[in-house]
């Protein structure tokens, strides 16, 4: 066998065991370097996976399960469900990008965007696992990932430590990517970004235009008159505003976004930390299902507000901090939500 091959099979299992050798705990992480991915697991049951594969211009978590195994992302493009959008194809799970880096969209790229156009995005694309461990109360799973342009050039490397914990019917995602610039950087004022989530069609806000849906046979179809029968997603911010028109673009602590689904009330918060750049993060949630934060949209949002920007020198670093919640059985209340570390 060749040497290589041994290599690989020894490192693999030493990952094995460093994940999984202790059989009390509650969160487990499997890396599949075959199906280029990780999965978390809460007693168990799949929580979310970590995936990078070749067809994707990121690397995200998808999909996303709540306590009771709920699904709460969309399936579309990677396993499309039945009366789903089929709408921006590059939104996909939780991601983490920002919509011009050097002039540069990182945002928007996917299999959608021509070959002769490629030239104006940039890709972000996985390199290696730093870390993996599993625990008693949190996993963490620690990337190595380069952001790229369309030849290949990396602008940043990036590392993301991600920390999964959870307790009762709560499960929390805490990631923090630092951004160390390989050449001269400007994240210039835009709103596509930066923490992104694309959530199922339950937890939209009901719509009554047209729309490309998903139908029964897997085959996208034009729908004159929406069937919003268990739609019935709700925004709210931590200064009360409520439904897309009330949170999107504001500056805010936190969003959550509530739907029954399943028979189930649950509740999924995107929570900004104090010490990221453009604090409070400026809320990009659209009720057809994208809910995001944007730490470095600002005039994008607002056109009276300062213009942002952000310039790093060659090995300077910038870092961002993020809490996901997603609740089971109940919705969060604004208590609960601020009690949260973050």
């Amino acid at each position: 066998m060749n040497s290589k091959i041994i290599k690989s099979i020894i490192f693999a299992a030493a990952i094995a065991i460093s994940a999984d050798g202790n059989a009390q705990n509650r969160i487990t992480l499997h890396s599949d370097w075959t199906g280029k991915k990780v999965d978390v697991l809460y007693d168990g049951r799949l929580f979310t996976s970590y995936i990078y594969p070749d067809d994707l211009e990121k690397p995200v978590l998808y999909p996303i399960f709540t306590s009771s195994g709920v699904v709460v992302t969309r399936g579309f493009p990677r396993d499309p469900r039945p009366n789903e959008r089929i709408d921006h194809p590059h939104q996909v799970g939780l991601w983490f990008n920002f919509g011009d880096v050097n002039g540069l969209d990182f945002w928007n790229n996917s299999y959608a965007i021509p070959s002769d156009q490629k030239l104006k995005y940039g890709s972000i694309k996985h390199r290696r696992i730093i870390e993996i461990k599993s625990g008693k109360k949190e996993g963490i799973l620690v990337t190595a990932s380069d952001w790229v342009d369309s030849k290949g050039n990396v602008l940043l490397k990036d590392k993301t430590a991600y920390f999964f914990s959870g307790e009762g019917a709560r499960r929390i995602i805490r990631r923090t990517t630092t951004l160390t610039a390989q050449v001269p950087v400007t994240f210039t004022d835009n709103k596509e970004g930066m923490i992104g989530l694309r959530v199922d069609r339950a937890f939209e806000e009901p719509s009554d235009k047209p729309e490309v849906f998903i139908d029964s046979k897997g085959n996208p179809a034009t729908v004159a008159v929406i069937n919003n029968e268990g739609v019935n997603g709700v925004y709210r911010n931590s200064e009360g505003l409520q439904k897309e028109s009330g949170v999107w673009g504001k500056p805010t602590k936190w969003v959550c976004l509530s739907a029954n689904k399943d028979d189930k009330d649950i509740s999924i918060a995107i929570i900004d930390n104090k010490k990221n750049p453009g604090y409070p993060a400026h809320s990009f949630a659209r009720g057809y299902g994208l809910f995001a934060a944007n730490n470095m949209g600002s005039q994008a949002f607002e056109k009276n507000a300062p213009l942002f920007s952000l310039s790093l020198k060659p090995k300077q670093s910038v870092s961002f901090t993020h809490t996901i919640v997603i609740q089971d059985g109940h919705f969060l209340t604004d208590k609960e939500i601020n009690s949260i570390k973050n």
